[in-house]
């Protein structure tokens, strides 16, 4: 029970010191943590600070490690699922990041085919880009309507297009934003049939990758399997107070890991084995 009223109070001294020092909760500071900036953006959530996502880390690791401890009584076990709870939020922003670059790739042909017929209607490249907020698939309209809003208020259609591609953090959008950026910077008489190419290379790619996901997502859901069965049975174990306790020794904490590091490498392993090439910003 000290041990534990120990950790609660050594937490909530943690949670007010960041709350008081932390230079990343006033908006006019820029980002000390850009990747989780960036993994934000992909995974469409706006709102939410990188300092926000950090203290949720903190508290989902606290809480964890205080219920494993509560439940092992054992500190070794305790700390180790409070790694792990501490890495959740980050965890479920990659795989919400994921799902929304696999969602993008399916709709940027469609997208891509509505914004050809607008050009080739005879709209200009914001109005074509605008009624894509209105038209277009679901889950683009929102970036797209907040373009129209954008360009309606300032005029500047460069600036507009940049902050759409903040907003979109999609690599097939990047290249759709600089092939419209080109086309209206020089004039593009070819703008509706380069779309048109682009709109067919698009399914392609996305057809090509869907088939290929198919095949190879045995690979991860066994890397996940693998990694997540130990420590569902050491979760059981914990509830058995005799067994759990060896854990306390030098023994089973070395155990402990080199468990978690093995999981970590064999999962990176199997991951990097199954995966596709994935495709970067290179016009961010």
């Amino acid at each position: 029970m000290g041990t534990l009223l120990g950790l609660l109070l050594g937490a909530g001294l943690l949670l007010v010191w960041l709350g008081v020092t932390d230079d990343g909760w006033r908006p006019d500071r820029p980002s000390r943590q850009p990747w989780l900036r960036g993994l934000l953006q992909r995974a469409g959530i706006e709102g939410v600070t990188p300092s926000g996502v950090t203290m949720l880390c903190i508290g989902s690791g606290v809480v964890i490690g205080v219920v494993m401890l509560g439940v092992s009584q054992t500190v070794p076990v305790a700390v180790v699922f409070a790694v792990l709870g501490g890495y959740l939020p980050v965890a479920v922003l990659k795989g919400r990041a994921r799902r929304r670059q696999r969602e993008f790739a399916e709709l940027w042909p469609e997208a891509v085919d509505n914004l050809a017929s607008a050009v080739r209607a005879g709209l200009s490249l914001p109005e074509a880009l605008t009624q894509l907020g209105h038209r277009g698939p679901e889950p683009l309209r929102d970036p797209f309507a907040k373009f129209g809003r954008d360009y309606q208020a300032s005029g500047r259609f460069g600036d507009s297009l940049d902050l759409l591609k903040q907003r979109l953090a999609d690599p097939v959008g990047d290249r759709v934003c600089e092939a419209l950026r080109i086309a209206r910077d020089v004039g593009g008489g070819d703008l509706g049939r380069m779309l048109r190419a682009l709109s067919g290379f698009l399914r392609d790619d996305a057809r090509t990758r869907s088939e290929l996901e198919s095949r190879q997502s045995w690979t991860i859901n066994g890397a996940r399997l693998a990694v997540a069965a130990p420590w569902l049975v050491l979760i059981l174990m914990s509830f058995q107070s005799e067994t759990i306790q060896r854990y306390q020794r030098p023994a089973g904490v070395a155990i402990l890991i080199g468990g978690a590091a093995l999981c970590v490498v064999a999962y990176r392993l199997m991951t990097r084995l199954g995966r596709l090439p994935i495709e970067r910003r290179i016009l961010s």
